[in-house]
């Protein structure tokens, strides 16, 4: 049957029967009379052609019917009352809610363990989801919902994307151990240059932070291979004389386990920096103020 003819207030009336197990006490607690709620079952019953309960005594038994729409019927109800509920207050240990997070795999690996762990003693039933999206479709993802708040680096927004920096980043060099280009723990630029480079970016041409910075000094590297992922290039520098340069809190997680060495990049490039982004119209909002609070702590500590 099509939902949008059915009236939806009748679904309240089956949760509240199957809840009491009778019709009296049913319309006791929906505050109506008895008649009319003999009515209002009798309208769904029509609707759904089932008969929805059988009276078994002075108890309303619930058919196979009922007692398969009951879960999915009874959760969707909560979450409506949670949802009017929070245009005032937002109560994390009671909520149901699904968090869509804009997200990268280095922030990923750096803020969900730490944000899972809050999740579980503060709000145990709140879920997350961790969703990549092309930093061109950012904006609009946040304006219409399909995320709750974003991390990445400094990006060209609108004003109506509100940000708040998270923590800045240094650049490291990853190397296998025993490079030839390693000395005293170190690398000189000339041998950084002459060195044959990967670059991890989720797009599919064009330079990399640490190029365009790099372009801005009057050096050039050369780029080998472009892949998607840090922990995969890391893989590969273990096993070649490639360099990778990525973020330093990132690459003590990702080469954990490789035999691999981090060296200060041997040229001062701008730190970057890490940022928290959403939509103004969610300023205000408990749900997000509260996610925004974990998150923000999370970096802070």
């Amino acid at each position: 049957m099509d939902i949008r003819r059915l009236d939806l207030n009748l679904l309240v009336v089956l949760e509240a029967i199957h809840a009491e197990g009778s019709l009296t006490k049913a319309a006791r607690r929906l505050n109506l009379s008895q008649p009319a709620l003999s009515h209002a079952l009798g309208r769904l019953r029509q609707a759904l052609d089932d008969p929805l309960f059988l009276r078994q005594g002075n108890r309303m038994v619930p058919t196979p019917r009922t007692q398969r729409l009951i879960a999915p019927l009874h959760e969707a109800l909560g979450l409506i009352a949670e949802g009017i509920q929070e245009g005032a207050r937002f109560d994390a240990t009671r909520s149901q809610r699904e968090f869509r997070l804009g997200m990268r795999d280095i922030f990923e690996s750096t803020a969900l363990p730490g944000l899972l762990a809050c999740l579980r003693d503060e709000a145990p039933a709140v879920r997350l989801a961790s969703v990549r999206t092309d930093r061109r479709e950012l904006e609009n993802d946040l304006v219409d919902g399909q995320l709750d708040v974003a991390m990445d680096v400094l990006l060209p927004l609108s004003p109506d994307i509100r940000r708040l920096k998270l923590a800045e980043d240094r650049l490291v060099v990853v190397a296998r151990a025993g490079h030839t280009a390693i000395k005293d723990d170190h690398i000189l630029l000339q041998d950084y240059l002459q060195a044959r480079h990967l670059l991890v970016s989720s797009r599919r041409r064009g330079p990399g932070f640490e190029d365009q910075e790099l372009a801005r000094l009057g050096y050039e590297r050369q780029i080998i291979l472009r892949c998607q992922h840090y922990f995969a290039a890391c893989r590969v520098v273990e096993t070649s004389d490639y360099l990778l340069t990525m973020p330093a809190g990132y690459a003590e997680l990702a080469n954990t386990g490789l035999g691999n060495t981090l060296l200060e990049l041997p040229v001062a490039l701008p730190p970057l920096d890490v940022y928290l982004y959403w939509h103004d119209s969610r300023n205000s909002d408990p749900a997000n103020t509260w996610l925004r609070e974990k998150i923000i702590g999370l970096y802070a500590e």
